[in-house]
């Protein structure tokens, strides 16, 4: 089964742009973990969208959001 995909006009960035020089590979993912009473969220963000887009995919969520860069 495959995620359905949303694209909201919000994220929290888990990326300062202070950290952009420290990657030059762009190889930086961070991920946050939260769990409540209605269920688990994750958060991602990366240098490269398809490498977190690929590991978001594995987790097999039912939604995906995601936010258009710019």
């Amino acid at each position: 089964m495959s995620a359905e995909y949303r694209f909201v006009p919000d994220l929290p960035d888990l990326i300062d742009p202070s950290e952009y020089d420290r990657h030059p590979d762009g190889h930086l993912v961070r991920v946050r973990i939260t769990w409540d009473e209605q269920g688990v969220e994750v958060l991602g963000d990366a240098f490269r969208p398809d490498a977190l887009e690929d590991l978001l995919e594995r987790m097999a969520p039912d939604v995906v959001e995601q936010m258009l860069c710019g």
